[in-house]
């Protein structure tokens, strides 16, 4: 009855959330619903210890259907994944409910430390293609993340966020002032350095030239 239950669920949601799906046997052509079934099932072997069985059932899913979901991973009802080609869903990652993912989207670490290392994205959470979100942070509820956008940081609840490193550009459905959306002229701190060294040298050189004309 479980599977029977989560074979239900998913092609409810499936169908709800892709126009493009005209029958419910369609939905068994789909790479989401064979991914998100099969994480199911990891899943379950994952948290009662059978590690080597939960990883093998998800890397043969993943080399299947383009889409890795590490067993690990904690995900509520009705995930959605359109196309999925090469999403990545890390270990620690957290998903709430209705939480919905395009290709290409990677839900990753910064680091090899051990605990919390990948991020949570709570309830009708939307992560455009090709978005990277990498860290142990939270996105907030309702929040949508655009297309190729690099989030390394906290999102609050009902934001919009675009742009490499991702700026919200709307909070609670209003649109943040044009002069804090600047992406063009941000802050490159290798850039200042090297002007920082730039400056130095002009000044050593200003004073080599200087005492080369005390000595003669």
């Amino acid at each position: 009855m479980g599977l029977i239950k989560y074979v239900k669920e998913e092609i409810a949601v499936i169908r709800e959330r892709d126009p493009a799906i005209k029958s419910n046997m369609e939905v068994f052509l789909y790479p989401t619903f064979h991914a998100i079934l099969k994480y199911r099932l990891a899943h379950k072997l994952y948290k009662k210890g059978h590690y080597f069985w939960a990883r093998w059932i998800s890397q043969r899913t993943a080399r299947k259907t383009g889409i890795e979901i590490h067993p690990g991973a904690t995900i509520g009802k009705g995930l959605f994944i359109d196309h999925g080609t090469g999403v990545v869903i890390g270990e620690t990652a957290i998903l709430g409910d209705n939480v919905t993912l395009y290709q290409g989207v990677t839900l990753g670490g910064t680091g090899k430390e051990h605990g919390k290392r990948h991020p949570t994205l709570e309830d009708n959470v939307m992560v455009s293609a090709g978005a990277k979100i990498l860290g142990s942070f939270t996105i907030g509820e309702n929040s949508k993340i655009g297309a190729g956008s690099v989030v390394l940081g906290p999102v609050p609840a009902n934001c919009t966020v675009v742009g490499v490193p991702g700026r919200i550009v709307k909070k609670d459905n209003v649109r943040i002032p044009r002069n804090d959306l600047d992406q063009v002229n941000l802050p490159d701190p290798v850039l200042d350095a090297i002007q920082e060294l730039r400056e130095e040298n002009r000044k050593l050189r200003e004073e080599l030239e200087r005492l080369k004309v005390e000595i003669k």
